[in-house]
């Protein structure tokens, strides 16, 4: 089977652990998610259904050659783990188990164009009367020599919106009949993003 499957956050909440605990976590519509094409060594999965409209004869002719009606919305690859799966067959929740661990994939939320301050957590200037470098980086590069700014250095600019992997998360619950996941701690991306959660070896960041 697949070692992972694409899914769609839907919020945080908390959960009541054997003591009493209170555990905070992620919502994921995990799937269920159609195989679209077999690899050696990996599967493509699709997840949603694109409309009709929306979709071009190429998503639709690639999703009936694997026996699928609607071209999906999302595509993603993931590996394998055992027997491979055959194209049309659907992979569901039933692939995690509660207490493994998890590594989940997404997009991060758009900050903007930001400052060295929200961007970088730079501690900024004086607040006191008559200064004017509140916000400001400072200097941004040696004078006479070598006369240029160094590459990498840390200035302002777009933040947020980039492709993130949250690892060492830990699947606290898991809802079948509901196609949910319960992953504990936060994962990338705002209400409604589209993840990928996949299997992950080694100890959680939480135990």
């Amino acid at each position: 089977m697949t070692n992972g499957l694409i899914g769609r956050k839907l919020g945080m909440t908390r959960v009541f652990v054997e003591g009493g605990t209170s555990v905070p976590v992620t919502v994921i519509e995990a799937g269920p998610s159609r195989v679209l094409q077999v690899r050696a060594d990996a599967v493509q999965l699709g997840f949603g259904a694109r409309r009709a409209v929306r979709a071009s004869k190429a998503q639709i002719g690639h999703a009936k050659a694997a026996g699928v009606d609607a071209a999906p919305a999302v595509l993603r690859e993931v590996t394998l783990a055992g027997e491979a799966p055959k194209a049309g067959d659907t992979v569901t929740v039933g692939i995690f188990n509660a207490g493994e661990m998890v590594k989940v994939t997404g997009t991060t939320k758009g900050k903007g164009f930001q400052g060295v301050v929200h961007r970088h957590g730079f501690g900024g200037g004086p607040a006191s009367h008559g200064n004017t470098r509140h916000r400001k980086p400072g200097s941004i590069s040696p004078g006479t020599d070598p006369s240029r700014v160094i590459k990498g250095k840390k200035m302002p600019g777009h933040q947020g919106a980039e492709r993130h992997t949250e690892l060492g998360l830990q699947v606290v619950k898991i809802d079948a009949e509901r196609n949910l996941l319960f992953i504990r701690g936060a994962v990338p991306g705002s209400k409604g993003g589209i993840v990928l959660v996949a299997k992950q070896a080694g100890r959680s960041r939480y135990a």
